[in-house]
């Protein structure tokens, strides 16, 4: 399996940015990955499916069908499902819970891998593995471009925090740890002089 250079990828796509950002926990930041800007590039999005597939049939996981939570997963989930070889869906929310619409259907017994483009805590992982699993299906493994350093990749010396959210037992794989200082709003260096945070991405993240 090639090892490819993550961080560079984020940072050629201008991806990996600097500035002053709020997180959905309502800590701060000043880095934040936009995997969307990557991933609009089509040569990126099979370079980054295929290093993740590989790790997934490495490790021997059979996989029947990918699913990914709307909106940030889809573009990821999509391109693993391709380099998998296997079919793809996707939840989405409806009024404030996931939800699998669409026509999409879940056989029982059905091996589904989850897959996000960032995985922080793994919320909304965990809101579409509850969605297939009380459906029947069975989760083998939740899958990532990247992990910010909260829940322990496989191959990875990052210890599980506790913030963590993924059911354990379940094989998380992901490319890269992309791990960053956060600072809660009332010990903020980035908020020196009244500068305001941001609110990056298509939604909060969990």
């Amino acid at each position: 399996m090639n090892r490819i250079d993550v961080a560079q990828i984020y940072k050629d796509a201008s991806a990996l940015l600097e500035g002053h950002f709020l997180l959905s926990s309502g800590n701060h930041s000043k880095y934040y990955l936009q995997s969307a800007k990557v991933l609009e590039n089509p040569k990126n999005a099979t370079i980054l499916a295929s290093a993740l597939a590989d790790m997934i049939k490495v490790n021997n996981i059979k996989v029947d069908a990918v699913c990914s939570p709307a909106l940030g997963g889809i573009l990821a989930g999509y391109e693993l499902a391709r380099e998998l070889g296997v079919r793809f869906i996707f939840v989405e929310r409806d009024q404030g819970s996931m939800v699998l619409r669409r026509g999409f259907e879940i056989s029982r017994g059905e091996n589904i891998i989850i897959c996000e483009d960032i995985v922080t805590t793994g919320g909304s992982a965990m809101e579409a593995y509850n969605v297939v699993t009380e459906l029947g299906a069975k989760v083998v493994a939740f899958a990532a471009l990247a992990n910010r350093g909260f829940c322990k990749r496989a191959g990875s010396d990052l210890s599980l925090k506790p913030s963590c959210k993924l059911a354990q037992g379940v094989p998380f794989f992901a490319l890269e740890d992309f791990v960053f200082d956060i600072f809660s709003p009332d010990n903020c260096p980035l908020c020196v002089n009244n500068d305001k945070p941001i609110k990056p991405g298509s939604r909060s993240r969990n």
